[in-house]
């Protein structure tokens, strides 16, 4: 009788060890669940909450901000917008934006950054001065490509002198046909996002395990085949980060344009989806909320689409080994 007891009283104990561990375990989640509340606060007043008021707003017809009123629910919004030949102006700035700056911004990073790793001398010298245009103001920037760029009744412009040395005609590439503005466009937008790329895949570049290149030049390894196979692998996370991100960031173009051709984008065909927004709630097409909205909601679904689409298809090539 008495060899049982210690037995019975350790079966009794164990619902209340088992108790004791899950009362711990919920003051655990629970003190986590406050440090995280700060956080969930503001992204759900300043984030959830605005994108479910914008997407109410892009339902209602002929809302008015002053009474707040509107005259009915449906999808009015959504076919103006897109039967809009200034949305579809801008939507088509902004995929030619995305589609041609994000690649060749991100490939001439990755090979400066490569060029900056494998130099010793200046190197800290040289990622300054490629760092600069990040950190100048980006209105600053653009007045110095429309003073490059634009012809004016007493100066065809320094890029046009320097055409004209090869026997091209002088072009107007602010106030001009559509394509020369486009270019131009393009090449600001790539000179002013290149910098922040630089900085990231030179950090990148620096943190892969100069183990793996050792092991490849003793195997007379050709550079471009370490590059291929070793480099890209090992920093593919942080192209994948950037793509992801500068796709993004095109997609939300504006301060560009309105660096390079003013704030009358519409009339020089050169607005972008963002651009659009802020006229339809502030520009000289402003007052309509309704329109604003939906073509964000549009903007939105865009962007979460192509964002879908890039973690799909990077998924299966990207390596996290160390």
């Amino acid at each position: 009788m008495n060899s049982s007891a210690p037995d019975g009283a350790a079966v009794s104990c164990e619902p209340r060890v088992r108790a004791d561990k899950e009362l711990k375990m919920d003051k655990k989640e629970m003190k986590g669940w406050l440090y995280l509340l700060p956080a969930i606060l503001f992204l759900g007043f300043f984030m959830v909450y605005p994108l479910i008021d914008v997407l109410v707003y892009s339902f209602e017809e002929g809302y008015n901000f002053a009474s707040q009123t509107y005259y009915g629910t449906g999808l009015y919004n959504y076919s103006y917008v897109l039967h809009d030949p200034y949305f579809l102006q801008a939507l088509k700035n902004t995929f030619i934006l995305v589609i041609v700056t994000v690649p060749l911004s991100t490939a001439a990073a990755l090979l400066i950054s490569a060029g900056l790793s494998s130099i010793k001398p200046l190197r800290s010298l040289y990622q300054t001065i490629y760092f600069l245009p990040y950190v100048t103001n980006t209105l600053a920037v653009g007045l110095v490509f429309m003073i490059l760029f634009r012809r004016t009744p007493y100066t065809d412009g320094f890029v046009n002198l320097i055409l004209g040395w090869f026997g091209a005609g002088p072009v107007d590439f602010i106030d001009g046909p559509y394509p020369a503005k486009m270019f131009v466009l393009c090449l600001y937008t790539i000179w002013v996002v290149m910098p922040f790329k630089i900085l990231i895949l030179t950090s990148a570049l620096a943190s892969v395990n100069q183990e793996y290149y050792n092991a490849a030049k003793v195997d007379g390894t050709s550079k471009f085949r370490i590059f291929m196979r070793i480099t890209l692998p090992m920093i593919s996370p942080t192209l994948v980060y950037l793509i992801i991100t500068g796709f993004i960031g095109a997609f939300k173009a504006y301060s560009d344009a309105v660096a390079l051709f003013g704030t009358n984008l519409n009339t020089a065909e050169m607005n972008t989806i963002v651009g659009y927004v802020y006229d339809m709630l502030y520009g000289s097409s402003g007052g309509y909320p309704s329109y604003a909205s939906a073509a964000a909601i549009l903007l939105f679904v865009i962007v979460l689409t192509i964002t879908c689409i890039n973690l799909m298809v990077s998924g299966k090539h990207v390596h996290y080994g160390s």
